[in-house]
């Protein structure tokens, strides 16, 4: 596996990973332990001082003082238990926000190829309820077991010396379930990431269904998608029972332990007691050190439940954090390729008259035997507007994808202003190019949030200038609340236009030397088209420009035209050259495809 920088490393096993959590908290830990020994230590002298009072009783000797110890006591375990508790949430808490935090950096930083393979559904799961099982580990799991094993380990010794003999028999009937306890919860870890893997799924096919419920709805589809989302619901039941099942072995041995020693205890007690070799004050004292110790059998029990469940957590975790993650620092040095390696990753100034790109022989391919772009080689001058055209699947919007290195080619170069693309730094790169991805995305919160995406400085009055050149401000000025008006989730407030004019918008506040649009006037009335066409015109001073349409109007005003077919340049040139020299160009002017 790789890390940020490309050096291969291990990914950690889920113990040792939550361990690592465990040492960045290792301040709080430490209290929450000396409380798990200062708790132990009060717990464990309230049966010795049981035992001094009865013994005590029918002697004369002054009951009062010993028992105003015993309550003091009492209290002073609640109390620090009560502290304990509170300190080992909050350090759950932390744990799980170290954990969300880790997650969402490098969620927001795979690659986009990944996401390409992966349903992001899956991936977001990772950062609620897997997270949320580490959490229940440590709050009932590992550092409670601990004050646990302490009381334990202090109830043998004293019922040691109390008397061997009932200690031995304790131990056998304790023995057997403890290894019946073991055996049942090696499945629990392999079931529970099983059963979080199908509450991934799930929640990624519910986050389809509900993101296209038009689509689904105008389609009537709905029956059929759930029915398709109950059997994901199906899957994630049965694994969910099937750890049930196990959990449900556990308990019953649990309680079983407690019965068998306290019938053991008690029948073999009763006859060293008619015998003489214990005193009814010792037989009381043992029976309440052997509840003492039959409670962290109970936490043993739950921590190997909870842990077991949280190591299939963080093993779904990890395999999100040990994915190779897209470097926006520093750039790597790429063997035979010359540039600015090595070099500051503070942005240049932009030129003047915007940026030449040029494509020198790309071929690249989303997996290994489907090519998308085969030896593609053209240039886009300074400061000129090239459009991409072509039919559906032709390679268009890979070309702007490969510009903005959401993914690099398998072969040949992408140059800016003369240097590959692939030693600049990705966001010295990105911050030269204003980019309108096809489906136009807006973001949930406002329409300042949306437009102040890349360029977080802007005032007011630059929004409003690129809200007017999408002939925009007009809208946005009559709703009450002006840029400060929100847009709902996925734009729902706007009109699929409204949406992408805003996105253009956005683009055009980065004012940046390149400008890449692709189809941005695909879902324009006429009307909104002209003003955007007036938009990209005024945009383009001082701009490059490579824009993907299938608009007749938006093609016919490029400086020039380059023609995809199946990932191949198959003609360059402008609208009236075109139409004289390619065959597949007129074809798709003569069907309106373009239009």
């Amino acid at each position: 596996m790789e890390g940020r920088a490309g050096a291969p490393t291990l990914a950690p096993a889920p113990s040792r990973a939550l361990l690592g959590y465990l040492r960045e908290h290792r301040g709080a830990l430490v209290i929450v332990v000396a409380l798990s020994i200062l708790g132990a230590g009060l717990n464990l002298a309230q049966p010795l001082l049981v035992n001094r009072l009865i013994d005590s009783v029918g002697t004369g000797r002054p009951l009062a003082q010993l028992i105003w110890v015993l309550i003091v006591l009492v209290v002073g375990a609640g109390v620090v238990g009560a502290v304990q508790q509170f300190l080992l949430e909050r350090t759950a808490e932390g744990v799980v926000l170290t954990a969300r935090r880790r997650l969402i950096a490098a969620l927001l930083h795979l690659p986009v190829r990944v996401y390409d393979t992966r349903r992001a559904g899956d991936l977001v799961s990772r950062v609620g309820s897997d997270t949320t099982m580490v959490r229940a580990a440590l709050t009932g799991g590992l550092v409670d077991a601990l004050g646990g094993a302490l009381v334990f380990a202090g109830s043998l010794i004293a019922m040691l010396l109390l008397d061997a003999v009932l200690l031995g028999i304790t131990l056998a009937v304790v023995a057997v379930a403890m290894v019946s306890v073991v055996l049942a919860s090696a499945q629990i870890q392999t079931l529970t990431q099983s059963a979080q893997e199908a509450l991934g799924r799930l929640g990624a096919g519910v986050e389809r269904a509900v993101s296209a419920i038009r689509t689904i709805r105008a389609s009537g589809a709905t029956d059929r998608e759930i029915a398709r989302l109950n059997d994901e619901a199906s899957a994630a039941y049965g694994y969910g029972v099937r750890v049930a099942g196990v959990e449900a072995v556990l308990w019953p041995i649990s309680g079983l332990a407690v019965q068998g020693s306290f019938l053991a205890v008690l029948g073999v007690g009763g006859y060293r007691v008619a015998a003489g070799a214990l005193t009814v004050a010792d037989l009381v004292t043992f029976i309440l050190f052997l509840f003492m110790m039959i409670m962290p059998l109970g936490q043993f029990f739950s921590a190997i439940t909870t842990v077991r469940s949280a190591l299939g957590a963080l093993a779904r975790i990890h395999e999100v954090l040990d994915l190779p993650r897209e470097d926006d620092g520093d750039p790597p040095v790429i063997a035979g390729v010359p540039g600015r390696a090595g070099t500051s990753s503070e942005e240049p100034p932009p030129p003047a008259e915007g940026a030449e790109v040029v494509f020198d022989h790309v071929t690249f391919a989303f997996r290994p035997g489907h090519r998308v772009l085969t030896d593609v080689t053209l240039t886009a001058p300074r400061g000129s507007t090239t459009a991409i055209v072509g039919p559906s699947g032709a390679g268009k919007s890979t070309l702007l994808a490969l510009v903005e290195r959401f993914y690099d080619p398998d072969r040949g170069a992408i140059r800016l202003d003369g240097t590959d693309i692939r030693v600049m730094p990705r966001a010295v790169l990105r911050a030269q190019i204003g980019y309108v991805e096809q489906d136009a995305p807006v973001l949930a919160g406002t329409i300042r949030e949306n437009l102040v995406l890349a360029n977080p400085t802007a005032d007011d009055d630059q929004c409003r200038t690129v809200l007017a050149a999408v002939n925009l401000l007009e809208r946005i000025a009559a709703h009450p609340d002006g840029l400060d008006a929100t847009v709902g989730d996925d734009g729902a407030g706007l009109s699929g236009g409204e949406r992408q004019r805003l996105a253009i918008a956005r683009a055009l506040l980065v004012d940046a030397p390149l400008l890449l649009l692709d189809e941005p006037t695909a879902s324009l009335d006429s009307r909104n088209e002209q003003a955007l066409h007036q938009a990209i015109r005024s945009a383009s001073t001082g701009r490059t420009v490579l824009i993907v349409a299938h608009r007749l109007a938006t093609v016919a005003a490029a400086d020039q035209i380059v023609v995809l077919d199946r990932g191949r340049l198959t003609a360059t040139g402008t609208h009236a050259e075109l139409l004289e020299t390619s065959a597949l160009y007129r074809e798709l002017a003569h069907h309106q495809l373009l239009a």
